[in-house]
């Protein structure tokens, strides 16, 4: 899916330099690929504290189940 994007070239410089890459397309990809990890790690943070936890669990006997 092509499409015609207007990046600041300041930042697309920069970040070309600071992440080593050799394109513009790697470097705009990688920026997406941490936009969308660091989402859903937001968003998995929001979880904690929201979720009931069993206090009977044993996660030892879990990990000797065959």
């Amino acid at each position: 899916m092509p499409s015609n994007l207007a990046i600041d070239d300041q930042l697309l410089e920069e970040a070309l330099r600071i992440g080593g890459h050799r394109t513009k397309k790697a470097t705009v990809t990688e920026a997406l690929e941490e936009y969308i990890q660091r989402r859903k790690q937001a968003a998995i943070l929001e979880l904690f504290g929201t979720i009931d936890v069993d206090p009977d669990y044993d996660y030892k006997a879990e990990r000797r189940r065959p």
